[in-house]
């Protein structure tokens, strides 16, 4: 069932406010309840529209902020949908849990990626080889860049990853980060192997890592 969820961005005046800019904050509600957070932008009083909760101007810095405001917006619709699809009971607090990616009792991305690292290295030198987890450790930083970039979020929660964010995130290393297709190929079979480790671990139900692999089969079978 859904709730009556509604999303916010206002101007937070301070008590001793005289002039100038104003600090930008988004407020999320549902059923009546209400939890608040910082866009950390800021904006002229005299150039923001209450109503639209946007900026008004045609100036490039205009369009910069009102598009950042967007991505903010989307990214808490997002959160809003996981919270849904999780079968989680949909209230303020959790939609802002999931927009920061801390839900409680929900394991991240992140997590599992610096969890298998962390182990990894303990093994280095008997199991593992510095180099084999210095790709892991690049691999990491990989998806630091590419979650909030893409999805507007620090982290997120490993059943919300499916075969969308692998072709994404197979963009993102091909287009924005000009990767070539080994490097890229390889990069997300490392990640396929910590998301099996997830579904040993019943942290999902099926890796999405599968649709990849076939990917790749198909592909190599053109060249």
């Amino acid at each position: 069932m859904r709730t009556n969820f509604s999303l916010l961005f206002y101007l937070k005046k301070q008590k001793n406010y005289v002039s100038g800019n104003v600090p930008i904050y988004m407020r999320i509600t549902v059923e009546g309840n209400r939890v608040e957070m910082a866009t950390n932008r800021d904006c002229d009083p005299k150039r923001w529209n209450a109503k639209g909760g946007r900026a008004i101007g045609s100036k490039e810095e205009i369009k910069v902020l009102n598009t950042h405001l967007d991505q903010l917006q989307n990214a808490v619709y997002y959160a809003h949908q996981r919270v849904f699809d999780m079968g989680l009971p949909i209230t303020a607090d959790a939609i802002k849990s999931s927009y920061l990616g801390t839900l409680i009792n929900s394991n991240t991305l992140l997590e599992a990626v610096a969890d298998h690292n962390l182990k990894m290295e303990q093994l280095v030198g008997k199991d593992y080889v510095r180099g084999t987890l210095n790709r892991y450790k690049v691999l990491e930083r990989h998806l630091k860049v590419f979650i909030p970039l893409k999805y507007g979020v620090a982290d997120m929660d490993i059943r919300t990853i499916d075969q969308a964010f692998l072709n994404g995130f197979d963009h993102y290393l091909r287009s924005d980060k000009n990767c070539a297709n080994n490097y890229v190929v390889k990069n997300i079979k490392n990640l396929g192997k910590i998301l099996r480790i997830c579904m040993e671990n019943e942290w999902i139900d099926k890796s999405p890592f599968t649709a990849y692999k076939a990917k790749q089969r198909m592909l190599i079978a053109f060249i």
